[in-house]
């Protein structure tokens, strides 16, 4: 049915937006801004605004702005080498679908926190194309990371499926003519999903469908 899987990061391979989040809201609170998991789900998974105009409203111009942005990488990169941060079951799953389908990742990540989050998890190899946030100007929920990933593979839309777990990556998805599977994480299972061509539970269900054509129990649309 497809030829390529194009995969999210955050949250679909790695466990990290719990992290960033976390990352977020410390160096925030520490100028006056309280982001709480609501805020990051609807800021960060919906609209892919971010949260530096907060900070921005009280007063904190480019270049405080530009420190607060450092500062939360620094943490974040403490948070992300503290523990497992491997979705369970993606290293097993990958050279599953790479021996069948063309894999590559389109994040909305910087290159820097995405190799950062890469360093120990073994997972790129498995990829013919990486895209981050510095491979095209606008970002998800704009179509433009998964055309441009389309085009770098050369494959029609209809041979592409997308992997997903948040409502902006879903909205880039479809805006983009591609098929897209979501699981949910943990910040956004409260979201809504009905645009997407199926609701997963897991990352194994997915294989199970992807590699056995097995039905798993999933929400249909």
């Amino acid at each position: 049915m497809f030829d390529a899987i194009l995969f999210d990061n955050d949250g679909v391979l790695v466990d990290t937006e719990g992290r960033y989040f976390r990352a977020n809201r410390e160096v925030l609170a520490g100028v006056g801004v309280e982001l709480g998991e609501a805020a990051y789900v609807e800021l960060f998974l919906r609209e892919g605004l971010g949260a530096w105009h907060l900070a921005e409203a009280r007063g904190h111009g480019a270049t405080r702005i530009e420190a607060l942005r450092a500062a939360r990488d620094r943490r974040y990169f403490e948070l992300v080498d503290e523990g497992e941060i491997l979705i369970p079951g993606v290293a097993e799953l990958l050279p599953r679908l790479a021996s069948r389908y063309r894999l590559a990742i389109v994040t909305s990540s910087e290159p820097g926190p995405f190799a950062r989050t890469h360093a120990r998890t073994g997972l790129l190899p498995h990829f013919e194309l990486v895209l981050t946030r510095a491979d095209y100007q606008r970002s998800k929920p704009d179509p433009e990371p998964y055309l441009t990933a389309v085009a770098r593979l050369g494959l029609p839309p209809a041979r592409c499926l997308v992997i997903e777990d948040s409502e902006r990556g879903l909205r880039a998805a479809k805006a983009a003519g591609l098929c897209c599977w979501v699981v949910p994480s943990q910040l956004t299972a409260a979201s809504c999903f009905d645009a997407a061509d199926a609701v997963f539970p897991d990352l194994a269900a997915v294989g199970t469908r992807l590699l056995q054509g097995q039905q798993p129990v999933v929400t249909e649309k």
